[in-house]
Formats: structure tokens, sequence, C-alpha cells
């Protein structure tokens, strides 16, 4: 007997309605992050009692708490996820542990309790960034994540862009009770988004059931594996030899039995992928951590200004992510990778240009981190694109090695792991090389980074290029 089907099963289960849940996820969680950061001085000072001289400190080690918990917890976040039969649960628990990380920040007295508070919302962070990112590539499919991944980083910018601004308005205006229930309002919407998504393929068990439904609809996925099936078939002799160079051996160690995902770290491309994903989080965070005190210092701008020079940067990034997203998608992950870091290493050099002064300096600054935001735009979706397609080919050349669910939420676990590691390691070297050497200086060193980055995406990337593979031969 068929089962009835829930109310709105058509537009719950619409490719449009998950992908917006999942960034409104992601947003919800660099919302709140960023909506919290400003206000912990003032948490520790007023609530706590601590004296001026351990402030910063205790900052420090509540950053240090998230950015810790979230590397943590992300693995094991993908290795559940793969196992259950369905990712809305977990995308639900992670939303469960930022609220109860929310409430704590707004009634905590002591430092136990705001580390717990920040514990909580990196664990939150390692599932909702995993589980998302997974649940995205089930729906949309690998031909579409590049434009899709694109669009959703350039959305959930503005949150990361809006929420420490905000924070600091509302905290002046109207204190902690107005900065919490602005996140409560986000967090109520986030939660009734998560509870009416219906992933595709629960939608179409109901739709196989349903005898009137048209065979070509609810056969819609067979389909279009079938069409994928054609392409690779054209060449039947290059897919033979993918199938053997992405073939694990059946006599493996115990952990690699169990989790396949690690056998895949050996593979160069998959690490590079990961490298991007490591390099861009702490371009991000390098960012965060200087523009604020670089504007302070050349400017006298306060936290306000400050923030508000972070449009320049996030602008050309919300622009032109989805755009940069369709490029991947069309031409593979290599070319978007190797022009998008080789083109911020002359601009991110171009930035010891900026003296302190009046206007035109500040509209210099203001244009050279325009430039900088063009180039995130461009290195925000090959990372996931190309690391989704290596583990793709393992997971197709290993059949039922990885389980029904696939490996992608543990490879998304991963990269939540680096991406978070990025999001830590950044502030803490530039700032340290600011101090050091100055910012001109620190920014020699970012730069040469991603110099190193572009010749590695050109060597690995997509595979090696045709050049290289003729001087081995």
């Amino acid at each position: 007997m068929a089962k009835s089907k829930p109310i709105g099963l058509k537009w719950r289960s619409s490719t449009l309605f998950i992908v917006s849940t999942v960034g409104i996820g992601l947003f919800t969680d660099l919302f709140l992050y960023g909506l919290v950061v400003p206000i912990l001085p003032f948490i520790l000072q007023d609530r706590v009692d601590l004296p001026p001289d351990q402030i910063q400190s205790h900052v420090s080690g509540l950053l240090a708490a998230y950015a810790g918990a979230s590397v943590l917890f992300s693995p094991p976040a993908g290795i559940l996820a793969d196992r259950l039969p369905t990712r809305q649960l977990p995308f639900l628990v992670g939303l469960v542990a930022l609220l109860l990380a929310t409430l704590l920040l707004f009634l905590g007295q002591n430092v136990a309790v705001l580390t717990v508070a920040r514990v909580l919302q990196g664990i939150s962070a390692a599932v909702v960034w995993t589980i998302g990112l997974a649940l995205v590539l089930d729906t949309v499919g690998p031909e579409n994540l590049g434009k899709t991944i694109g669009s959703i980083f350039g959305f959930i910018s503005i949150g990361e862009l809006a929420a420490p601004v905000l924070g600091g308005i509302i905290y002046k205006s109207a204190g902690y009770g107005g900065v919490f229930g602005l996140g409560f309002a986000i967090l109520a919407l986030d939660f009734i988004m998560r509870i009416l998504i219906i992933e595709k393929k629960t939608a179409a068990k109901y739709e196989d059931e349903e005898e009137e439904v048209s065979n070509g609809h609810a056969a819609q996925p067979e389909q279009d594996a079938e069409d994928g099936d054609e392409e690779t078939e054209e060449d039947p002799l290059i897919r033979k030899e993918q199938s053997q160079e992405y073939k694990i051996p059946p006599d493996q160690p115990k952990a690699i039995r169990s989790f396949p995902i690690l056998y895949c770290l050996k593979d160069p491309r998959l690490l590079t992928a990961l490298l991007l994903a490591f390099v861009q989080a702490t371009l991000l965070a390098t960012f965060d951590a200087t523009i604020p005190t670089e504007a302070q210092e050349l400017f006298n701008f306060d936290s306000l200004s400050a923030g508000l020079l972070f449009i320049a940067l996030v602008l050309p990034y919300l622009v032109l992510g989805p755009v940069a997203g369709w490029a991947v998608d069309r031409y593979g992950p290599k070319p978007a990778a190797v022009i998008g870091f080789g083109y911020l290493v002359p601009v991110l050099v171009l930035l010891r240009l900026v003296r302190s002064g009046g206007k035109s300096q500040i509209i210099v600054y203001c244009a050279l981190l325009a430039l900088c935001g063009l180039g995130m735009g461009v290195i925000g979706s090959p990372s996931i694109v190309e690391a989704s397609y290596v583990v793709g080919m393992y997971d197709k050349s290993n059949p039922e090695l990885f389980g029904a669910n696939g490996p992608y939420a543990q490879l998304y676990g991963i990269n939540s792991m680096v991406f978070s590691a990025g999001l830590t390691v950044g502030p803490l070297i530039s700032g340290s090389l600011k101090d050091a050497a100055g910012y001109g200086n620190m920014n020699l060193v970012v730069a040469a980074l991603c110099l190193l980055t572009a010749i590695l995406s050109f060597i690995y990337v997509g595979g090696k290029p045709a050049m290289l593979k003729k001087r081995r031969g």
C-alpha cells in the first residue's frame, strides 16, 4: 500500500529549496560566529569580571576553542553522515548544537561556560559544513557543483561581512538582548527550513509508489546516470585506464578497509585540492585579522568604519563567485585555480603601496581590496569540485567499497577540517608577520604562498598537463 505523500513534496524536495536551505544553514553558522566575536571582550569584561590584561588572551582562547572543535569533529561528522540513511538528521543535530551554543553565550557567567559554548559552536560548524556540502552534491550532481558552490559562497559571504558590523551596532543600541535576539530569529528561520526539507532520494521513493506518476519523471535520476554513461563511453579506452588508475588494491590495512577515504589521501590531486581549501581559508582569515588593525593604524578608523571596508572585498566575491563556478563546471577546476591564485600574487604585493593619509589613500586601499575580492571569487569553487571528482572516481572504480551513500560526506568532513585549520593558522601567522615585518612584507609572504599554490594547481589539479606527461615519457 502506497504511503501518502507529504504536503508540499514537490517544492520541499526541489533543488532550489534544498540548496537555499544549505545556504541559509552555512549563512547562519558564519553570521552567528561573526555576530558574537565583536562582543566577546565585553562579555568577559562585564559578566566574567576579568581584568583588562587578561581579556585579549581569553578572547584568543575562545576563538581557538571554536576552531579546534571544528577541526576535531569534521571527520567524525563525515563518517557518521555517510553511514546514516539520511542527511537531514545530522543536519538538524548540528543546528541543535548551535542553538545550545547561542543560549550558553547569552546566559554564561564564567569562562568555562563560554568555552563550552564555543566548542558547541565549532561542533555545529563541522556538522553543518560537512553535511551541507554533501547534501548539495546529492542534490545538484557533480556537473553543477561549481556554480552552485560559487553562488552559495557568494551569498554566505554577506553574513561574514554584515555580522561583525551589525553586532557592533546592535550592541551599542540594544545591548546583549538585541544581539542575541537577532541570532535566535535567524536560528528559528534556519530550523524551519531544515525541518521542511525532503531529500531527493526520499522524494523519489514516494514518486515510485505513485502509479500515476509518469515513468519519465520517476526515472529522472536513472536517466541522468545513463546520460553520464553515454558521455564516458565516447572513449572507453580512457575510461578503462582511469578505472585502473583509481582502483584500490584488495590487500589493505584494517583502517583503510574501514575508512577507504584514507587511501584516497595518497592521491596528489586530492592533496592539492585540499591545499586549495587551506590557502583559501588562510587568505580569508588573514584579511579578517589584518584589515581592521591596518585601517586603524593608517586612517584611525573605528571598528564600524573598518568593518565597512569589507564591502570592497566581499562585493566582487559575491558577484563573481557564481560566474567563476560556472566556468569551473564548464572548463574544469585547473584554469580557475591557476588563474585565480596566480592573479592574487601581484594584487597582494600591491597592498604595500597603501600609506597613511586622507581620502585618496582610502580609495586606493578599497580598490586593491576589491581586486583581491575578484581573486577570492575565482578560487572559491575549484577545491570542492576537484576533490569531489577525484573521490568520485575512486568510488566508481571500487563499487560497494564506500557504502551506499558514497564517500562524499567523509570527504567534506576532511575538507571542513582543513578549511578550519586555515582559519586558525591564518590570523596567527599573519598577525605575527605583520608585527615582525610590517603589513607589506606580510602580504609578500602570503603572495608567495599563492604563487606556490598556483604552480601546484598547474601540475596536479585536473591531472598533469600534456607537456609534463610528454617529458616524463
